[in-house]
């Protein structure tokens, strides 16, 4: 199997079952964007606790590749400290936008790769993480790009 079929098996994975939908009960923030371009909406809910992402949540329609990307982002930042939430949300945003990165640290969301050759779908990607970054700015001096 090819790498490209690969990454779209695990988009697809994601976007038909997403994991970490829902709600909070426990809600730290709560988040609400939406890409006014093509539609796609999201609300991200994180309780972040001593500076680390205890737990997250997000509810959200749209194209597959939000939606996945949202799915994969919650898995990779549950746990984590706040800074290093930000950190792969740095390296993630570089990605999508065709810089060069270590893709190590991205595990499946590396799989998202191929969004940077359709810059019309490159904002469909980042919607979550954007609202991560707004999320979080009041639990951190880290000031979203």
């Amino acid at each position: 199997m090819q790498l490209d079929e690969l990454y779209r098996q695990v988009i697809m994975d994601h976007y038909q079952h997403p994991r970490n939908q829902g709600e909070l009960t426990a809600k730290t923030v709560s988040v609400d964007l939406r890409n006014p371009s093509c539609g796609d909406e999201i609300t991200l809910q994180l309780e972040v606790a001593d500076g680390r992402v205890q737990d997250v949540r997000f509810r959200g329609s749209g194209c597959s590749i939000s939606m996945a990307s949202a799915s994969m982002m919650t898995e990779a930042i549950k746990g984590q400290d706040v800074p290093e939430a930000l950190s792969l949300a740095k390296v993630f945003r570089s990605m999508i936008r065709g810089e060069a990165v270590d893709t190590e640290v991205l595990g499946d969301l590396e799989s998202l790769q191929g969004v940077s050759r359709f810059p019309a779908r490159v904002k469909c990607a980042l919607l979550a993480w954007q609202a991560l970054e707004k999320a979080v700015s009041g639990h951190t001096d880290h000031q979203p790009e």
